[in-house]
């Protein structure tokens, strides 16, 4: 990469920032695409988004994802903010429009792109989504129009609860809320279409966790984990024994990435360069 001072600066901020794949990614799209862009880390504490945002502006600095912790806390600093990123109270996406902060939330259209690019059907089926954080948010919102019945499970009953009530409302789907619970997995999963794990369990350094009894599993049944490290978590282990097509949680990072490329600038994303920057990545980590 030669970087001169016609180079147009992304980045991607947060609090931890180290292990992101974002530059890996967003750097070999732009080497792809031949364009004099380059994507860099910054950490930013949440006391400090205020001076970063000011920062993104002096230094004309063209745009941003946005992780951990300041997803929430960077809506009322933008100029800005999409009817979806609205909607979710969250932004992953930032463009830096002649000054102007414009922000967006890819995250649930990562994750139907991610599902429909790798064959799985989800209108009109019964949908069942662990977590209710802010993955599963998004993921949820996304679905719900299309989406037969939303199941939402999640440790705490309150936020399923409120993602189910948001879910009815909006979109007017029919959605119910349980606890996360083995026993209420295994009797949603009866006649469940798709399972999406929106959690962290089965994450690095707890690779070997799992929340779904692989007896609960069936052949009939498409799985999608968003936990990408390791690139296949037990639960994806257990389905592709049972039989159901599996969803790596790659998928969902390239296509969420993928669409703030384009928002960034307005060309189409190089999915297969950024799939292999990522893989390759991950493959590398898993070896040292």
């Amino acid at each position: 990469m030669l970087v001169s001072g016609k180079t147009k600066i992304f980045g991607v901020i947060g609090d931890p920032i180290e292990h992101s794949l974002s530059p890996i990614i967003q750097n070999a799209a732009f080497s792809a695409s031949k364009l004099d862009c380059a994507f860099l880390a910054f950490k930013v504490k949440d006391s400090e988004l205020g001076k970063a945002l000011d920062g993104v502006r002096g230094l004309d600095i063209q745009g941003l994802n946005v992780t951990m912790p300041h997803k929430n806390g960077i809506l009322g600093l933008l100029d800005e903010v999409d009817q979806t990123a609205k909607l979710l109270k969250a932004v992953n996406t930032v463009k830096n429009q002649n000054g102007k902060l414009l922000g967006f939330n890819t995250d649930g259209a990562g994750a139907t792109a991610a599902l429909r690019e790798n064959g799985v059907e989800f209108k009109g089926k019964k949908v069942m989504l662990l977590g209710a954080g802010g993955a599963a948010r998004a993921i949820g919102c996304a679905l719900a129009e299309q989406a037969g019945e939303l199941s939402i499970l999640n440790r705490s009953i309150q936020p399923a609860a409120e993602l189910a009530e948001l879910v009815y409302q909006k979109f007017n789907t029919k959605v119910f809320a349980y606890t996360l619970s083995p026993l209420t997995v295994r009797g949603a999963l009866i006649d469940t279409d798709l399972l999406i794990n929106a959690t962290s369990v089965g994450m690095e350094p707890n690779a070997k966790d799992t929340i779904v009894d692989p007896r609960s599993l069936k052949s009939d049944l498409s799985v999608m984990d968003i936990v990408y490290n390791p690139i296949e978590t037990r639960l994806a282990k257990n389905a592709k024994k049972a039989g159901a097509k599996v969803v790596s949680g790659v998928e969902m990072l390239i296509y969420q990435g993928a669409a703030s490329f384009e928002i960034w600038t307005g060309q189409k994303a190089p999915i297969e360069v950024m799939r292999e920057a990522a893989l390759n990545h991950l493959r590398k980590e898993q070896k040292s």
